[in-house]
């Protein structure tokens, strides 16, 4: 027996040292294989770095060629790409030639170093261009802007000119202005097409913008001339208020082209250069693309040929399989070994585990006064730790029956505290229904004195209506009174001018009078001097008869005319004096009721302010009726609360008989353990 335990630790010890010898083996080899497949692995991140990068040139080459061209045909959104297109070109050239720091992937190999320089090379040429055309971002866009404004603009004033030669033509307008109209139309047609070319950026671009700049001029020339009339042009004055306003319309609209001359002239060199920069990029991007692609084979061909370093590491890798395998056969041979070892070792522990349970058998049934053997075999600190136990479950369960009486006496004394708490809330419930009903009965209160207030604010505001409708009324009566008082005082001037006149009349009458009385003298001197001739002056001495009872006839309707005059200006002045009494009741009235506008006025102000007043008594009123249903929401809310006290209250009197119930069973619980004759209870916590 001696001679067998001697051996088996000699055996596990050249066991042990077989292993560690493999071990120390097995991890050289997976070092070594780490080692190689980390090499290899790096390398062929590399690889594929450069070969990523070279072939985001391809990409990124012709994505700048397509955004080049897109710039210098005016759009905004090309510049951006295109500047972030060659940014990240001359980033990823950067890695290629320089490293990355943040990757580490160091500079591109010198096998490449050929093809490396062929690529830098078109790319100078391509980054000059690139940065020429991103240099004239505003430039083209402005341009390119002002030509989409032109586009808008030129069509809108061939319409105008369209509709001015409708006008024209309907009115019978001169020949030469419908043609001339007509002719601007084409010449605006003109002036868009010239934009155009500019635009386009060719050959012709320079000679196109002379022409924009001379067809815009004479288009302004024309349009002037035609609104003013020009002697120089021979454009004679469109006189057709129609034909005018459209022609100020397009005066309008062609401020923007005649303003935009100036800038197309100054920048469409600057544009052509651009066209030209995108057709140098378009042109170099196939160069690059090829350049490119055969820079990326050439990384494409130094990941191939690392062939040798993957055969080494599928060596080293069979090695370590092997050290494995030895270290198993090992492993398995002392395992077996270990396990007779253990089986030996549980059939003693299984007799003293057989031992420990039949001292313990009486533990089930509630006996605490076993104790466990304390032994040198494994269950020895088992049997300490059930010793341990049975004392720690002495001391619970005494202290179990004298917490459960101290639990019964303090339940019996709060649940009638419960009890009381319980009655008092629902007292407390009751009053404050009652408050309750008091607060809803003033809010009542307040909202009929809110809405009679409001009725009242109501009246209030028709009594402030109606007075201003009268004084309105009185407003309009006397201006009626003005205007019947200037009528008036018109007709009593006129009843004087007419006085005046019939004065001048009554002067005019008595000359004819005079006339009259002289002409009957002479015709008595006539007819003594017919009578004196005898029978030569018989003829004249009828004719003076007739002039004598002509001027007596005259005489007799001067005294007449002389009667009417008199009767008339007599009338005159009564009708004068009349005229004057009248203005002086009309000023009276109008005084008057200058008075009850005054009156009236006053009595809106009260009105206004009594509606103002009962107004604010009526919001008060409101304010109070919130404040009053707000208060019977409270007060609701209290009583809810209260009685979910009252419940409460209630129902932990019931939880606290439940748990003096509990207590009980509590202490039911443990009788059944047998404790010794003076177990140490625990002080409750």
């Amino acid at each position: 027996m001696s001679t067998a335990n001697t051996a088996k630790p000699l055996e596990g010890s050249r066991s042990r040292s077989q292993i560690i010898v493999l071990f120390i083996a097995l991890i050289v080899f997976i070092m070594l294989l780490f080692a190689n497949f980390a090499y290899l692995n790096t390398q062929s991140n590399y690889d594929k770095q450069y070969i990523s990068h070279a072939g985001e040139l391809r990409v990124l080459s012709q994505r700048i060629a397509k955004n080049a061209t897109e710039a210098a045909a005016g759009k905004a959104a090309a510049f951006k790409l295109l500047g972030d297109a060659r940014n990240d070109f001359s980033q990823r050239w950067e890695y290629l030639q320089k490293g990355d720091p943040s990757t580490g992937l160091p500079p591109a190999p010198v096998a490449v170093r050929k093809e490396m320089q062929s690529v830098q090379r078109d790319w100078d040429q391509l980054l000059g261009s690139t940065n020429a055309i991103l240099a004239s971002e505003q430039t083209v866009l402005s341009l390119h802007q002002v030509a989409a404004t032109l586009a808008e603009t030129v069509p809108q004033l061939q319409v105008e000119y369209e509709k001015v030669v409708e006008i024209l033509l309907q009115r019978g307008a001169p020949a030469s202005q419908v043609a001339l109209a007509q002719r601007q139309s084409l010449l605006a047609e003109r002036i868009l097409g010239a934009v155009n070319t500019v635009l386009a950026g060719d050959e012709t671009a320079a000679q196109a913008a002379d022409a924009f700049g001379r067809d815009a001029n004479r288009f302004g020339q024309v349009l002037n001339a035609m609104l003013e009339g020009n002697d120089g042009l021979r454009i004679p004055k469109v006189e057709d208020k129609d034909a005018r306003a459209r022609l100020l319309e397009i005066s309008e609209l062609f401020q923007f082209v005649s303003g935009s001359v100036d800038e197309i002239l100054e920048t469409s060199p600057q544009l052509f250069h651009v066209r030209e920069a995108a057709n140098t990029i378009f042109s170099l991007s196939q160069t690059l693309l090829d350049e490119a692609s055969t820079l990326a084979n050439g990384f494409e061909n130094l990941a191939n040929g690392r062939s040798l370093d993957i055969i080494g590491g599928y060596v080293l890798g069979l090695l370590a399989l092997a050290s494995i395998i030895l270290i198993g056969l090992v492993m398995v041979r002392e395992t077996n070994r270990q396990l007779r070892e253990t089986a030996e070792k549980n059939e003693r522990n299984q007799n003293a585990i057989m031992r420990l349970l039949d001292e313990i058998e009486d533990l089930a049934d509630g006996d605490l006064t076993v104790t466990a053997s304390v032994t040198e075999d494994f269950t020895g600190a088992i049997a300490d730790s059930i010793n341990y136990s049975i004392d720690q479950l002495r001391e619970l369960v005494a202290t179990i029956n004298l917490t459960a009486g101290q639990v019964a006496a303090a339940v019996q004394e709060t649940q009638a505290s419960a009890m009381q708490l319980a009655e008092s809330s629902e007292h407390q419930a009751q009053q404050i229904a009652e408050a309750s009903g008091s607060v809803q009965h003033m809010a009542q209160s307040i909202d009929q004195v809110s809405a009679n207030a409001s009725e009242s604010s109501a009246v209030a505001e028709r009594s402030v209506a109606i007075a201003n409708k009268g004084n309105e009324v009185v407003h309009n009566t006397i201006r009626g009174m003005d205007n019947i008082r200037d009528q008036i005082q018109d007709t009593a001037k006129r009843i004087k001018r007419l006085g005046e006149s019939s004065q001048e009349i009554g002067d005019i009458v008595s000359l004819i009078d005079d006339i009259a009385d002289q002409t009957n003298i002479l015709a008595l001197n006539a007819a003594i001097q017919a009578s004196m001739a005898g029978d030569a002056g018989r003829g004249f001495a009828v004719v003076a008869d007739e002039v004598q009872r002509l001027a007596e006839r005259s005489s007799a309707a001067t005294r007449q005319i002389e009667t009417l005059v008199r009767a008339i200006q007599a009338d005159t002045n009564e009708a004068v004096i009349s005229m004057e009494q009248t203005t002086t009741e009309v000023v009276r009235g109008a005084r008057l009721a200058h008075d009850a506008g005054v009156a009236l006025e006053e009595i809106e102000g009260v009105s206004q302010n009594l509606a103002d007043l009962i107004q604010r008594i009526s919001n008060a009123a409101q304010e109070q009726t919130s404040s009053a249903a707000q208060i019977s929401l409270t007060m609701n809310v209290i009583q809810q609360i209260t009685h979910q006290t009252s419940s409460g209250s209630t129902a932990t009197a019931e939880s606290i008989g439940n748990l003096a119930k509990m207590a009980s069973q509590l202490r039911r619980s443990v009788s059944g353990f047998t404790l010794p004759a003076s177990p140490k209870p625990r002080e409750p916590q």
